[in-house]
Formats: C-alpha cells, sequence, structure tokens
C-alpha cells in the first residue's frame, strides 16, 4: 500500500481555500493525502483541522493589515514552525503573498530546505517587479491561474511558474444560460471590510434596479462563516435578496444571471467563466487609493486584464458612491446591447482560460506539485 502524500497547505481567504480544495481534489485522486496546515470550510470537507482559524489572514489593505500586525507575525513563526516540524512531503501556500512570502523566508532563514510551491502568482505585472526575483530563492514553483503570469515571472527573473487555470473552468461548464435571465448575483467580497464597504451601496443599485423591472430576481453567494452578516446586513432592503451558501447551486443559478454586481477581486474571474456581464466596483482604503493614483488608476477586473480591454465597466473609488453604482448597474441591467457584448467578450476569455497561451500551456495543478515529491 502506498504511504500517504503528506501535504502541508495554508489558505488565508475563501478564494484560495477554494483553489487549496481543488489542488487536495486532485491529489487523492491519485494516492492517498494526510493534510494539515490552515484553511476554511472547503478544506475542512478534504479533512484538514486547521492550525488556526483561517479568518486570522483574511485581512486587505495597509489599515487592516497594521491593525493586526501582531497577530499576523505571530501566525507567521507559528506557520513555519509547524512546517518546520512537520516536514511533510511538501508544503503549498496558497495566494495571501505577503504572509505566504514571509513565512516562505522565515523556513528559508532556518535552513529549511523541503519543497515550497506558491499557489497563485503575485501581481507583478501590475506594480513593484522586482518582487519576482525576490521570490526565486524562496520558492521552487509557482501556479499561476493567469495564463500570461508564466512569461512574465520569467522575464522578470522570478521562480519557475506554470499556468494551471481556475477551479471555475469546471464547476460552471455545462450550463445553458436562459434565454431570458431574471436574476440579479450581487458578490460584495468576503472580507469584514469589503462587506461594510460595498453592501449599502449594492442597496441603493438594488432599489434602482427593482424600480426598473420588479420581476428581478436578487440572491448573494455567501461563504458560511459570512452569512449571519449578510443576513443582517440585507434585513431591511426593499427587495427579497436569497443567499446562496452551496457552489453547485450557485454555478446552475448563473445560468439563470442577467448580470452581476461584483467586487473587483477573484469572484469577478468566476462570473466571467460562468458568461454572466456584470459591473466591477471596488471602494478602496486611503493607502489602497494612494497606491491606485501612483499607478496612473490601472484596470483592476481580471476579465479585463485578461482581455485586454475593459468589456465590463469599472468602479474604483475612495469612498462610497451608491447613486453612482446603483446608475451603472442599473443601465447594464435595462440595456440588451451591452449584455451581449459582454457575454461573448466572456467567451473569448474561457477559451483563452481553458487553453491557455504558448508556452505557457494549462496543466494539472496535483501533477505540478506531484512533480516536486521525492518517492
Amino acid at each position: 500500500m502506498t504511504d500517504p502524500l503528506r501535504l502541508f497547505i495554508v489558505a488565508g481567504e475563501a478564494s484560495g481555500d477554494r483553489l487549496a480544495a481543488d489542488l487536495v481534489q486532485g491529489l487523492k485522486a491519485r494516492m492517498p493525502v494526510e493534510v494539515s496546515g490552515v484553511g476554511g470550510e472547503e478544506l475542512a470537507e478534504q479533512g484538514l483541522r486547521p492550525l488556526f482559524p483561517m479568518e486570522d489572514l483574511a485581512v486587505m489593505g495597509l489599515v487592516d493589515v497594521l491593525g493586526r500586525l501582531p497577530l499576523l507575525l505571530w501566525r507567521v513563526r507559528q506557520t513555519a514552525r509547524a512546517i518546520a516540524e512537520q516536514k511533510p512531503d511538501i508544503a503549498v501556500l496558497v495566494d495571501s503573498q505577503e504572509f505566504s512570502r514571509m513565512v516562505a523566508k522565515r523556513l528559508r532563514s532556518m535552513g529549511y530546505t523541503g519543497k515550497l510551491i506558491l499557489y497563485v502568482a503575485p501581481s507583478v505585472w501590475a506594480r513593484s517587479p522586482g518582487r519576482a526575483a525576490r521570490l526565486a530563492p524562496l520558492f521552487d514553483e509557482v501556479l499561476a491561474v493567469l495564463p500570461f503570469e508564466p512569461k512574465v515571472m520569467r522575464q522578470l527573473g522570478g521562480p519557475h511558474t506554470s499556468y494551471v487555470g481556475h477551479p471555475s473552468l469546471k464547476e460552471v461548464s455545462g450550463f445553458t444560460r436562459s434565454p431570458a435571465p431574471q436574476r440579479i448575483a450581487l458578490l460584495p467580497g468576503s472580507r469584514a471590510g469589503e462587506l461594510r464597504r460595498h453592501l449599502p451601496m449594492f442597496r441603493a443599485a438594488v432599489a434602482e434596479i427593482a424600480a426598473y423591472d420588479p420581476s428581478m430576481q436578487f440572491y448573494i453567494p455567501t461563504l458560511a462563516r459570512t452569512r449571519e452578516t449578510v443576513a443582517a446586513a440585507t434585513a431591511d432592503w426593499p427587495v427579497s435578496v436569497e443567499r446562496v451558501s452551496d457552489r453547485s447551486q450557485r454555478a446552475q443559478l448563473y445560468a439563470e444571471t442577467r448580470m452581476a454586481l461584483c467586487a473587483a477581486g477573484t469572484a469577478t474571474l468566476e462570473v466571467a467563466l460562468a458568461g454572466v456581464p456584470m459591473v466591477i466596483v471596488y471602494v478602496m482604503d486611503r493607502p489602497q487609493a494612494v497606491v491606485y493614483r501612483r499607478l496612473g488608476r490601472p484596470t483592476v477586473g481580471l476579465p479585463n486584464i485578461l482581455l485586454g480591454r475593459n468589456a465590463a465597466p469599472e468602479l474604483v473609488l475612495a469612498r462610497p458612491d451608491a447613486r453612482r453604482v446603483a446608475k451603472e448597474a442599473a443601465a447594464l441591467a435595462s440595456d440588451a446591447t451591452a449584455l451581449s457584448a459582454q457575454a461573448e467578450a466572456f467567451k473569448t476569455l474561457r477559451q483563452l482560460m481553458e487553453d491557455g497561451v504558448e508556452g505557457a500551456e494549462r496543466q494539472d495543478p496535483a501533477e505540478r506539485v506531484l512533480a516536486h515529491v521525492n518517492r
């Protein structure tokens, strides 16, 4: 009988938890796996008993990070110590870029020579290109979810990088879109700060869309841990809003969805791969706004970045602007031509994600991980 693969995996937020769980499933299809580390609901379903709550790492923006810096530094030391003591066959750190880098740096400074993989490449193509070379001595490989990233990492002297696609490619496949979808998806983000900044704006958008077409039905995909927060925040909304936690149900609902109002992040990619038109929104904290202006107000939506054009409108805001968001959302919901144009653009995007690009064809993440395991 084959000894189980001893995998240590760290996911610091919901999107990483999903990638990590998909990876564990892929590995389990090939061999027995013993999994340890840090993760959320989806990794728990794969048998993970987390070292500490994933929510300790789910912060974004300088303000949130500084407020929890002592805890984050303690979790870095705790995670590095656990990996060094357990000596897993391989350790995979999923996204949470600064935390993952600090863990890897601490391990290497301790003399740890085990295999370390970073799952999700840092956005060195957007800012701080020097980060790529600094990762080279830390990680044995980077698994990228965007097809152009292996080339960028190679040009910048980063670690070897492979394109492995995204779980949404299989999760949202096989559904035929309704010819007259009547649902609106609301994706305000999963972090506490994102929910606090985005939900009031989404409320205004819902009211305006419902005034235009009372037949529209609204739903919010949620995690189990955010369900109660979302329920409380939407209790006094002018229309009923369904909360959907089951991922398979969410994928089916996308086929019946007219458009989405979506916070910038990984969720935009999931929505686009499902063929759902959207308005991309993000309210920044003050340090994020400073960086955004310094970089020349770049495109932030992953579908737009991949397509090289703003197929979906973006509203990147320094402060909440409910009226502007409501106006943009209502305009898209009522514009059949714009809805159709986005749907067509997202077909092109899906094909790009399915195939990869020349020199960075799509590979299986489980196979890439196993390529580093000496057994």
